[in-house]
């Protein structure tokens, strides 16, 4: 699970290449599949559009946001 600092947004990455992203209250606010190639990751959305993210130095970048590994 990664989240951004505040807490308002959650992503699930799933084992089985699958994502969840939470936002606030609205729970699987979007919901799609992902592939990661070293520290890139590309994101398709169950809706059709793709988005990507990086992982440097255990934050993952995504589409503007910073999102933070929960522990």
């Amino acid at each position: 699970m990664w989240v951004t600092a505040d807490g308002h947004i959650r992503q699930e990455l799933r084992a089985d290449g699958r994502y969840d992203e939470a936002r606030g209250a609205r729970g699987s606010a979007y919901t799609g599949r992902y592939t990661v190639t070293g520290n890139h990751l590309d994101y398709v959305d169950d809706s059709g559009f793709t988005a990507t993210g990086d992982v440097r130095d255990g934050v993952l970048h995504h589409e503007g946001l910073v999102l933070y590994r929960e522990r």
